[in-house]
């Protein structure tokens, strides 16, 4: 059903932003506080008719245009002080997109011709180039119905997929082959199936708001896949539907079946930076309409850039917190989204490139919110800069990407990490989150779409990320990355077998720790990217089937069954998905709910804690005392012991604490490549087991019956 604003609008209201269809037009309004007039510009056949708009309130421009239906191209002109030094940067030779605007439709043209300024001096005089026939075009639609399904998935039983909707499906088989990277890919039936059986209940979407690819790569030939170059927070983005004009049904199409498999979905959302770049960039909307009131600027009106984009949105302006909570909104709302990955999530806490501040304006309105508060939240807890890494100091309603997570697990199983670092890992980063929090707001991960994929990490020791056209100098140095003796592709067994064996090692980490997993798409089937460590653009013709897809024919489906064994282990059993942390918790046994134990058996001492030699590492979980949320039917109500070992072929005594009487019943071995142990009966909880190499092993405890 068609659905309109109250019709008239109330006299005199400039909201809401963007384009409204009413029963006789659509009513516009932009925020432009120091224009001195506006113009919207409907397009018809490749021309355009201005209209100025009559009235400002609040700074926002405003007034309905008769006649004005859905599907209607529109852009904006803004007319005002051309004085740079002072931020200003209005150009009514610049046709501007709507930053409200639902759909937008259409490519950048020439590069120069988008520049609001003449020559070669940002500060220089203004362009007198009319960049009508190389914009994009905002596009008049009907908004979508609320939605009211969310899944609400309880955190501690949170898995989340990090994946592309390009390069996801792009090859899969199975998927009808116009719907492969598309949104609708992620309807098939083959793709729910796959995220069922590894146990995946959230997919966490890189970014689908529409954007446009950066100065800096289209001079390279190259166009921005991730999509971390926002050109509008309100639309979907148009590439990833089977038609133009599609997405927002598609969008919601593909919403709606991974819930009704009971998936989640999770939004990446970049609204730190924008893709107008630095002064220096192009003029597409944002800076035409009110650049002081949506960057940060520095005294001579240059870009501060703490996001390492050119341009930082400045959200302490109440037009920001405003733009970017109603778009937040509009897709939990409206679209159904069930939560938001915040990219360099400090930057919005962060003013004049000041220190950060976890109460500042936007981060307090959006935990604040009736309807927000019940979205999940995960922020990337750090921008370009060193004063934005802020690991563990977001507020209490957030969770958190782990970095600290990725890089002590990884540096561990390549044999050079101690086991103090790992074991906070493990029991869920208590230091960096347990000030009032729980252990899943620590969002753990040892790959994601920001470096090395699984395969990847094991099979190069450096990034390979000459296609990207910057000649090695982006991406990090410092991936905590081994090769296995030959840098890349190898035939060799031994080689093959050890790569195969440090993934699941890694794999099983992961998915056995306390907190919220988070697995990268493709890694379950061995998914490559030629050691590319920041494989963010393609070439500019590109198709998404070449744009690095996820090659699904010849996968190592053997790889895909061991994690969805690992994933069903830790749905059966409370204890390994603690929802709260163990230290100081009282049992009803009157036992230490978490003991740590060496390689010989005994518990560790404080000097076996500092000695960093030591590569084995034993945890026996209590689950007397699991304060679980989810429904306890069917659950292994067991208490378990883990075995992390790191070094070459040993003998590990079996840790187990002295007032367990039982046999340890064994469920799950690493060095199987399906996971499964070696043992079949239950061993006592002194035993001696061999390990052949580096291994995970996990023993559910069974007390004696009397």
């Amino acid at each position: 059903m068609q659905r309109y604003a109250t019709d008239p609008l109330p006299a005199g209201s400039p909201y809401p932003l963007g384009a409204t269809l009413t029963r006789t037009g659509t009513h516009f309004a932009v925020h432009a506080p120091d224009a001195e007039r506006v113009q919207v510009c409907l397009v018809d056949d490749g021309a355009e008719t201005r209209i100025d708009l009559p009235h400002q309130t609040y700074g926002i421009w405003h007034g309905t245009v008769d006649g004005v239906r859905a599907g209607q191209q529109y852009g904006y002109r803004a007319y005002g002080e051309w004085n740079p030094r002072r931020g200003r940067r209005m150009n009514p030779r610049k046709f501007l997109l709507d930053p409200a605007a639902r759909r937008i439709d259409g490519r950048l043209g020439d590069a120069t011709a988008l520049l609001g300024y003449a020559g070669d001096d940002p500060f220089g005089d203004p362009s007198l180039v009319n960049s009508f026939a190389h914009m994009p075009r905002s596009v008049v639609g009907v908004e979508p119905g609320p939605v009211t399904d969310h899944l609400e998935t309880p955190w501690a039983d949170t898995v989340i997929y990090e994946l592309h909707v390009g390069s996801f499906t792009a090859r899969h088989p199975d998927v009808p082959p116009e719907h492969r990277g598309r949104y609708l890919g992620l309807a098939a039936e083959p793709i729910l199936d796959h995220l069922r059986r590894i146990g995946v209940t959230a997919v966490e979407l890189l970014p689908v708001h529409a954007f446009l690819s950066e100065p800096s790569v289209r001079s390279r030939g190259l166009r921005n896949h991730w999509g971390y170059s926002t050109a509008s927070y309100f639309a979907v983005h148009p590439g990833y539907a089977t038609a133009p004009g599609r997405e927002i049904d598609e969008f919601a199409t593909m919403t709606a079946a991974l819930h009704a498999a009971g998936i989640e979905v999770v939004l990446d959302v970049v609204y730190n930076h924008t893709c107008e770049a630095s002064i220096a960039g192009p003029t597409v909307s944002w800076r035409g309409l009110d650049a002081p009131g949506y960057y940060q600027l520095d005294a001579d009106g240059r870009d501060i850039d703490i996001t390492g984009c050119g341009n930082t949105i400045d959200a302490y302006s109440p037009a920001v917190v405003a733009m970017i909570c109603d778009s937040l909104r509009y897709f939990y709302g409206r679209l159904g989204v069930d939560g938001f990955r915040f990219d360099l999530a400090s930057a919005l806490g962060r003013t004049a490139g000041g220190p950060f501040d976890s109460r500042a304006p936007l981060l307090s309105s959006i935990v604040a919110d009736p309807m927000l508060q019940r979205a999940k939240l995960i922020a990337e807890p750090w921008d370009a800069t060193a004063a934005g890494y802020q690991a563990g100091n977001f507020g209490l309603q957030w969770s958190e990407w782990n970095d600290k997570f990725r890089d002590d697990v990884r540096r561990f199983w390549n044999g050079d990490q101690n086991v103090r670092e790992l074991a906070s890992r493990l029991a869920g980063s208590e230091k960096l989150y347990g000030r009032n929090r729980r252990p899943w707001a620590s969002v753990n991960f040892v790959t994601a779409h920001d470096g090395c994929s699984l395969a990847d990490l094991v099979s190069y020791e450096n990034k390979h990320n000459e296609a990207n056209g910057e000649y090695g100098r982006d991406g990090t140095e410092h991936n905590f990355s081994t090769n296995h003796g030959v840098e890349g592709p190898s035939d060799d067994p031994d080689v093959v077998a050890a790569r195969s064996r440090h993934m699941r090692a890694l794999l099983a980490t992961l998915l056995l720790s306390t907190g919220t997993p988070m697995l990268l798409a493709g890694d379950e089937i061995g998914h490559t990217q030629g050691g590319n460590n920041n494989a963010y653009c393609v070439a500019a013709d590109a198709p998404l089937q070449d744009s690095w897809p996820i090659v699904w024919t010849g996968g190592n489906d053997e790889l895909a069954e061991y994690v969805s064994r690992l994933g069903a282990l830790r749905r059966s059993a409370p204890a390994l998905r603690q929802a709260e942390f163990f230290s100081g918790r009282d049992t009803p046994t009157g036992h230490p709910d978490l003991v740590w134990f060496g390689i010989d058996g005994r518990e560790l001492d404080n000097d076996a804690w500092h000695d960093d030699s030591r590569r084995t590492l034993q945890a026996w979980i209590d689950v007397s005392d699991v304060r679980s949320t989810a429904d306890r039917v069917n659950l292994d109500e067991t208490s378990w012991l883990l075995v992390l070992h790191a070094g070459p072929a040993a003998s590990i005594s079996l840790g187990a604490p002295e007032w367990f009487d039982g046999t340890l019943e064994p469920a799950f071995d690493s060095s199987d490549s399906l996971g499964r142990p070696r043992e079949k009966l239950g061993i006592e909880s002194d035993a001696v087991v061999e390990t052949t190499g580096p291994t995970v092993l996990a023993y559910r405890a069974r007390p004696r019956t009397r």
